[in-house]
């Protein structure tokens, strides 16, 4: 039985980002994406009756009507849905206590034990999909959970604390 490793920091704005990198896919969300994709068509519609309208009153032809019409709505549904795409860009980073609560990181020989402030999360080895060693961070990919980022600043100058805490991440997490 091997002795617990722990470590503890806090994180900042740029792990959170880099965490975040980690684990989103994009930088919008597939809820704005749908809610985009559904007003744009009711835009689009509103759009070519009114434009449609309009021209019928001052006597254009059936034809520049419809023509008119349609390209008016086509470029509102278009312009609409950059518009609400580039709105619902995600900005901020972090959430909750991410960066105002340091996280305790201990392994011991059965899980990873997290805790920031109350609240305490323990992973079995075998939930721990992938480590990471990167420039300035490892990162640990958890099945079934949030990622972990472990900046290489909690370790302060001393390399070979930070080279035995990541052996041991991997050398369980392979198993």
């Amino acid at each position: 039985m091997s002795d617990p490793l722990r470590i503890s920091g806090l994180l900042r704005e740029k792990d959170v980002k880099r965490l975040t990198r980690l684990t989103r896919g994009g930088s919008v969300g597939p809820t704005a994406v749908y809610y985009a994709g559904v007003t744009a068509p009711i835009i689009s519609a509103s759009m070519a009756v009114m434009v449609r309208e309009a021209m019928r009153l001052i006597g254009l032809s059936d034809y520049w009507q419809w023509f008119i019409s349609a390209m008016v709505a086509a470029f509102a549904g278009i312009a609409w849905y950059l518009i609400f795409i580039r709105w619902s860009y995600r900005h901020k980073f972090g959430r909750g206590t991410e960066m105002t609560l340091s996280t305790d990181i201990t392994l011991d020989d059965e899980q990873v034990i997290v805790r920031r402030g109350g609240i305490e999360t323990r992973m079995d080895w075998s939930s721990i999909s992938s480590v990471k060693a990167g420039r300035g961070h490892v990162a640990v990919l958890v099945n079934g959970a949030d990622a972990l980022i472990i900046p290489d600043a909690w370790f302060g100058k001393d390399k070979s604390a930070r080279a035995a805490f990541v052996s041991r991440l991997q050398e369980k997490a392979a198993h």
